[in-house]
């Protein structure tokens, strides 16, 4: 032991890394660690592990750089992948969508809000997709779809409609505005948060109602939780 430590000890002095003290002798950087936690170096041995240090920094941010590039390129051809195997959706596809929708994110309560059929999302690609399927699924009249935008005070109502007026199609007059103000909040929110307030849509229809719940049961019966 005490001859390694001599020569572990002169390569040190050199300037050698713990690394490359481990390559020559064996010696665990743990030892090495103990064994010259206190040894002041010459100042060439500190500047050539320092020199050695950066080099060593700067290889390592290159290999992340590139590691994040590759694997930021894999996404990309993965997602794009996954895109390709999307094609445009069939009716019944369409109620299977829909009805997973409302099983997530509907108000599925019978009691409190009377068999009416409805949803809230700041997601304007959700809320296009589930227009749709009221639309050409349950075949809902435009006129008897109630839409409101809940904000807070920091939106800016006119925008927020305009831009769900874009999504939906409905015609803004048809827009109804409730201010939401967030206890724990205490009336401060980021500007960027949910810019456009939340679009809930409202249909009063127990009949759709009721047809909703029955093909979210049959969703639930393709499990296999019993």
């Amino acid at each position: 032991m005490r001859r390694d430590y001599q020569k572990a000890y002169q390569l040190r002095l050199k300037g050698k890394s713990y690394g490359e003290i481990k390559k020559a002798l064996g010696i665990p950087k743990s030892t090495l660690s103990s064994w010259f936690k206190n040894l002041e170096l010459p100042k060439g041995a500190q500047k050539l592990l320092e020199e050695k240090g950066r080099v060593a920094r700067a290889q390592l941010m290159e290999f992340n750089r590139r590691r994040t590039k590759a694997i930021q390129v894999e996404n990309q051809k993965i997602t794009q992948q996954a895109l390709s195997e999307i094609h445009s959706l069939s009716k019944y596809e369409l109620l299977l969508i829909g009805a997973a929708l409302y099983w997530g994110e509907g108000w599925k309560s019978e009691r409190s809000n009377k068999g009416s059929v409805e949803i809230s999302n700041s997601d304007p690609y959700f809320i296009a997709l589930f227009a749709r399927f009221l639309k050409e699924v349950l075949v809902v009249p435009e006129e008897k779809l109630k839409v409101s935008i809940l904000v807070h005070s920091n939106i800016n109502a006119k925008l927020a409609i305009a831009f769900w007026n874009k999504v939906t199609g409905i015609p803004r007059e048809r827009f109804g505005v409730v201010y939401q103000t967030s206890r724990a909040s205490k009336g401060k929110r980021p500007r960027n948060s949910l810019p456009y307030g939340t679009l809930r849509m409202r249909v009063h229809n127990r009949q759709k109602f009721f047809q909703i719940k029955g093909w979210i049961d049959g969703l639930k019966y393709q499990s296999d939780f019993k």
